[in-house]
């Protein structure tokens, strides 16, 4: 018999395609290293489009993962306060929602500059492989367009932290 600890938990449709992509990227990325190892080593030759593609994948699996975190709970807290005040529903409410501001400020900040070098990239294309320059940091705006709007989802259902994380509580 299993604790409830350890019984499986669904996963979101989100959490599902963003492993999905994750993996995707990871995999062509390993393929594409391997090939250019392999050519390099082998061959005394390389695929000089592998490091770019590499580049752009891993910044996309990045933000994949990161946006994929926060529903989660998996960014890193600190919820020594946040503690403290679990029992006074008032104050904890009151900190709650003063955290989810904060996300979602930082979150608009970063879809504003990511937004504004998106703009810059799209007059240019990549050195090897020719792609539309925007593909770099469009990853970083979606990522916070897609945490700013679980963050304002949140505030309005005024969900509580999370503070069931055990040792990993600081």
């Amino acid at each position: 018999m299993s604790s409830p600890a350890h019984q499986a938990v669904p996963q979101s449709r989100f959490a599902r395609t963003s492993q999905v992509l994750m993996a995707s990227c990871l995999g062509v990325m390993a393929v594409a290293v391997f090939i250019n190892v392999v050519l390099r080593y082998g061959f005394g030759s390389g695929v000089a489009a592998s490091e770019e593609l590499s580049r752009l994948l891993f910044v996309w699996m990045v933000f994949i993962g990161a946006a994929a975190a926060y529903p989660a709970g998996e960014h890193m807290a600190f919820t020594s306060l946040a503690g403290l005040l679990a029992k006074r529903p008032v104050a904890f409410g009151l900190l709650t929602a003063v955290i989810r501001l904060l996300v979602i400020a930082a979150c608009a900040m970063l879809a504003w500059g990511a937004w504004q070098q998106v703009v810059v990239g799209m007059g240019s294309r990549s050195v090897v492989m020719a792609y539309p320059a925007a593909l770099l940091p469009l990853p970083a705006f979606l990522c916070a367009v897609a945490i700013g709007v679980m963050a304002t989802i949140e505030l309005i259902q005024r969900k509580p932290l999370d503070l069931g994380r055990g040792a990993e509580v600081e």
